[in-house]
């Protein structure tokens, strides 16, 4: 109920971000029953028939994807102080994130299921003079448990990934342990409580300072090195000189370990930047996409190209942009700043080096599929003989793929705008004037394509070249 209300009150914008997730969903579930459909009606081809269904793979990925980066953004479900209070923490907002993600996917779901019956004449007749009754089985009954598990598997998949990806994580780091000294000088503490006799072992004081031999133990627990007759000061840990100039040390000795319990209204420690430096991910995504473009040469060089060969290159291309995505962004924050940048170039760059690891991986995603539609259409136009058939079904597929993968950059953007809103109003009060930030925004968005759109043509005339002799 809660779901539903939230789902009921959002924006606008959030409720369109929604719709397109619904959208992606019924194009996804249309693909999986046509797949079903040309089993049904050719039981004869199984290859074929399983092979349509495994490229209906690309097509759930993008979905799932899209709806991960909606479920993402969504103000309803963002942790805000005091509703842990009401009774909803983090797994209750992780929740409801799954449940409005599976509404949405379960409405693209029961569209797809519609239409696909509508095409087939199962509710008004044949529509359209019954031209989509060969590619969807018309004139054969539907497996009624194959279809509705087939329609099942994008809200599942997307709500699965959803609630693992967004399931509650401690802010706070790991707690370091103080080093405690055990018997015999051994690293660790003791397993039990301190013994009559503890005080003096070996280890849980230092020996002092050259003098007389003895060791003064402050009232609180610190040891002090002291000399002969003369009086050493008792410190955190710094150097305090003695009565002749010898230097001693006074040393900080934790006797209970760090054990003590920690207040209720302590302040929570600040969150570490993660996200700080360059993506490390740039060599492994060069190294992918140099395998992927060697395996597609090794590919071409045999008369019948080999269909695996061809399809792991571009696995392994795509992936490596993917990989590369974010340091090709991060790269790109940084070659703005180039030569002594002004005011403008400054605040481009370093927004495109915080924004790397947001928005580069969506932005590598976008690549892949560039670069992928881009060489099937070079191979199109350098083959010798006739047309490959690309029909329907093959350009809803390529909608759904290129329509997600650029709703989910689109949303990675809304994404990294609402983070960066606490940024932007601090430069506002400092007395920025807004043309100057609108002039940045708009030169980030100018930057990124100049970097990676002759770097997606060139891997597409790469990808096509050995294939097209």
């Amino acid at each position: 109920m809660l779901a539903l209300r939230l789902t009921r009150a959002a924006r606008p914008a959030v409720q369109l971000r929604r719709l397109l997730v619904a959208a992606a969903s019924a194009g996804t579930g249309l693909l999986l029953l046509s797949s079903l459909g040309r089993a049904v009606a050719h039981p004869e081809a199984a290859d074929a028939a399983a092979l349509r269904l495994a490229w209906c793979a690309a097509p759930l990925a993008a979905t799932v994807y899209l709806a991960l980066a909606v479920a993402r953004t969504d103000p309803g479900t963002r942790p805000r102080p005091g509703l842990s209070a009401v009774g909803l923490g983090p797994a209750r907002l992780m929740a409801v994130s799954a449940l409005t993600t599976a509404l949405s996917c379960s409405l693209g779901s029961m569209l797809a299921l519609l239409f696909f019956l509508h095409l087939r004449g199962d509710l008004t007749g044949l529509p359209f003079d019954g031209a989509a009754a060969g590619l969807l089985a018309a004139g054969h009954p539907l497996p009624v448990p194959a279809a509705a598990t087939l329609l099942t598997v994008p809200p599942v998949t997307a709500t699965v990934a959803v609630a693992v990806a967004l399931r509650p994580r401690d802010p706070r780091p790991p707690a370091r342990a103080a080093r405690r000294f055990g018997r015999f000088g051994a690293p660790g503490g003791p397993a039990g409580p301190e013994t009559f006799g503890a005080y003096g072992r070996f280890g849980t004081r230092l020996p002092s300072a050259p003098g007389d031999g003895r060791a003064v133990a402050a009232g609180d627990g610190r040891g002090v090195a002291a000399g002969s007759g003369r009086t050493a000061t008792a410190g955190d840990g710094r150097m305090a000189a003695a009565g002749d100039g010898r230097a001693v040390t006074a040393v900080v000795l934790e006797a209970d370990g760090g054990d003590r319990p920690v207040p209720d209204d302590a302040p929570e420690p600040p969150v570490p930047d993660t996200g700080a430096g360059a993506p490390a991910g740039l060599p492994w995504g060069v190294a992918l996409v140099t395998a992927g473009l060697a395996a597609q040469a090794y590919a071409g060089r045999s008369v019948p190209v080999p269909a695996l060969a061809v399809l792991l290159g571009w696995l392994l291309t795509g992936t490596g942009l993917v990989l590369a995505g974010p340091g090709l962004t991060h790269l790109c924050g940084r070659l703005l700043q180039a030569r002594r940048p002004g005011a403008l170039r400054l605040l481009a760059g370093r927004g495109l080096m915080a924004e790397a690891a947001r928005i580069g991986r969506p932005l590598g995603v976008v690549c892949a599929v560039a670069s992928a539609g881009c060489a099937l259409t070079a191979l199109t136009e350098l083959s010798g003989g006739p047309e490959p058939a690309f029909g329907p079904l093959s350009a809803l597929g390529a909608l759904v793929v290129g329509g997600s993968t650029l709703a989910t950059l689109l949303t990675a953007a809304v994404e990294a705008r609402q983070y960066r809103a606490g940024t932007t109003a601090a430069l506002l009060r400092l007395g920025a004037r807004p043309a100057l930030l609108r002039g940045a925004a708009a030169l980030r968005a100018a930057a990124l394509p100049a970097l990676f759109g002759p770097l997606v043509l060139a891997i597409a005339a790469l990808s096509a070249l050995p294939l097209s002799r």
